[in-house]
């Protein structure tokens, strides 16, 4: 898998495969969250049925010194196919991403993918300054790496904090936010959107809104209406499609795409997407005809549906939804 991400030719094609298949009007590119901790000299792999491992976790100040800088050389091959992509594209999107602080420091500490974050929590609480430090040093490393690829030519990014969910209000804002915040102003004066992503962040999303993105992705587990209350006018927002409906398929992955889209239309701007990634059993064909069917829809944004008992947040006619394959 890692070595995949290094390599130009299969980057390139992997990232195609779904703007070929489903004409989806954005490409992601296909990467790997721990890819600049690969190429900052960090010994971790990708274990089949098992996620990031590190067979040394981060733990102690001293394994701040293992830690280097971005390999402009070790990444070549990644900016390399960025610049291809964009040729191939001929003025589709690519959207290029990078892991969060606080997720990369949980794969670090943990030393592979945990349940509770346990590890990962007690240093954050008992040793403030390694923790500070270990986050620092990890929105540096993934800022450089988000604006090597934006000005190889990619013309969104976006930062998944994959664990963030796992952290409570007062934990996130104090002690994981000011790091993302630092990444996501990384890429400030290159103009282009970012979005800001977490799994199970629901109870997050008016922080996740800073001023450092323009978008704030959303995940299945929260209703969009909710959502975009809590984030506010101030932003646009991406989701959140429960990915088991592409398994149900048919008038129910319909219906429940329309309310997303419906509820959706009361932000700022709605890019249409699932609520996090295709599941592996999904039949493929399901994921065409979802996208087929999004793009036949008026060119105009869906009647706001009612949030709550109040109006809608705000009406006004904008392009229809957009469709993001992940």
């Amino acid at each position: 898998m890692l070595s995949a991400c290094f390599n130009t030719d299969l980057v390139v094609e992997i990232t195609m495969q779904p703007v070929r298949r489903y004409g989806v009007d954005a490409a992601i590119l296909f990467s790997d969250i721990v890819v600049p901790l690969r190429a900052a000299g960090v010994d971790v792999d990708i274990r089949e049925g098992v996620g990031p491992v590190l067979d040394e976790p981060f733990r102690h100040e001293r394994d701040l010194e293992r830690l280097g800088s971005l390999d402009a050389e070790a990444i070549a091959g990644i900016t390399d196919a960025v610049a291809q992509l964009v040729r191939e594209l001929d003025g589709t999107a690519l959207i290029g991403f990078c892991g969060a602080p606080f997720t990369l420091a949980s794969y670090m500490i943990e030393g592979g993918p945990s349940s509770g974050h346990h590890r990962t929590k007690a240093l954050m609480w008992s040793r403030p300054q390694l923790w500070d430090a270990l986050l620092s040093r990890m929105a540096d490393l993934c800022g450089e790496f988000l604006r090597a690829q934006v000005l190889a030519g990619a013309s969104a990014v976006q930062v998944f904090d994959s664990w963030a969910g796992a952290l409570c209000r007062s934990d996130y804002v104090d002690r994981v936010l000011p790091h993302s915040r630092r990444l996501l102003a990384a890429t400030a004066d290159l103009g282009v959107p970012r979005i800001h992503f977490g799994v199970g962040t629901g109870e997050l999303l008016s922080d996740m809104a800073v001023e450092e993105c323009e978008v704030v992705g959303v995940d299945h587990r929260v209703d969009m209406a909710d959502a975009v209350r809590r984030i506010g006018l101030g932003h646009s927002v991406q989701g959140n499609i429960d990915p088991a409906l592409a398994l149900a398929g048919g008038q129910m992955l319909k219906d429940a795409t329309r309310r997303v889209l419906a509820q959706g239309a009361c932000a700022r701007g709605h890019i249409l997407n699932l609520g996090h990634g295709v599941l592996p059993e999904t039949d493929p064909a399901r994921l065409a005809e979802l996208v087929e069917w999004v793009h036949e829809l008026p060119m105009r944004r869906l009647p706001a549906a009612p949030l709550a008992d109040t109006q809608p947040l705000v009406e006004h006619s904008a392009p229809s939804s957009g469709t993001v394959g992940s």
